[in-house]
């Protein structure tokens, strides 16, 4: 030890054990560095996959809301359309879920969520975004089953409102598709052509849309030009419609309600 200390005999010595023992210190410390290694990294693993999960979480939430939010705006937008139809002869409206169909060759329906208890009644007015729809046929307490304007049993007094000829619409089993049978060749028709309602047959007011003209055909063979017109009411696509209550008062209000306004007059005259 002196001698070391005075000459530093044992500094190889020293370098040479050194060397020989840092492969046995480094195996002897290596089960303890694997194992704090193999923890961290299950540890940031398990926070890894914890927080996947969160995020595909939330981007499920966000599809769902995205999608809900698609689905709002469409129905707003069908609420507009369906407020820009009523004319001002409409004294209130109530809007209407469609939930089943029924459409072939024989009958054009369908069935809506809204019935007696929503005071709607049989006969009442229909319309979706583009204009006339049909008509409630049947009503029920929660449901009321509605006649399509295209219904082989359904017709509509219409006029041409370029030339304000008059004429009816009848259905044709053929889903939108309505003919116009009655005109005589010589109309002056044409593709195009607007069709309203005329507000003859004391049912629906004058001037809601209910078609346009989509063909016309002449046929020297026949009397009566061929006609046939899309209706402006999508039903195909549209999920809402509604039911019209009109203003009695109205001028153009159809005679069936002028005659529900005499008779309440009536009533009170009398009380």
């Amino acid at each position: 030890m002196w001698l070391d200390q005075r000459g530093g005999w044992l500094d190889s010595v020293r370098f040479g054990l050194s060397a020989v023992a840092y492969p046995l210190r480094i195996a002897l410390e290596s089960p303890v560095k694997a194992w704090e290694w193999t923890r961290d990294n299950f540890a940031e693993r398990a926070a890894l996959q914890t927080e996947n999960r969160a995020l595909r979480e939330r981007i499920r939430a966000l599809e769902l809301l995205s999608m809900r939010r698609a689905d709002l705006e469409l129905e707003n937008r069908e609420l507009r359309n369906l407020q820009a139809s009523s004319a001002d002869v409409a004294q209130k409206w109530l809007s209407a879920r469609i939930i089943a169909t029924d459409n072939n060759r024989s009958r054009q329906r369908y069935t809506v969520d809204r019935g007696a208890i929503h005071q709607i009644t049989k006969g009442q007015t229909v319309i979706a975004g583009g204009g006339l729809a049909g008509q409630a046929l049947r009503v029920g307490p929660w449901s009321t089953e509605v006649i399509s304007l295209s219904d082989p049993e359904h017709a509509v007094p219409v006029q041409i409102a370029r030339t304000g000829q008059r004429t009816l619409a009848l259905g044709t089993g053929r889903e939108g598709i309505l003919a116009l049978p009655l005109l005589p060749l010589q109309t002056d028709i044409r593709e195009g052509d607007l069709l309203v309602t005329s507000g003859l047959g004391g049912v629906f007011p004058a001037g809601y849309p209910v078609a346009t003209v989509s063909r016309v055909r002449r046929d020297g063979t026949s009397p009566l030009a061929q006609v046939d017109a899309q209706m402006t009411a999508a039903l195909d696509r549209d999920r809402l419609v509604a039911f019209i209550w009109f203003d009695a008062a109205h001028a153009s209000a159809p005679a069936e309600a002028a005659q529900r306004l005499e008779a309440t007059q009536s009533s009170e005259a009398a009380r």
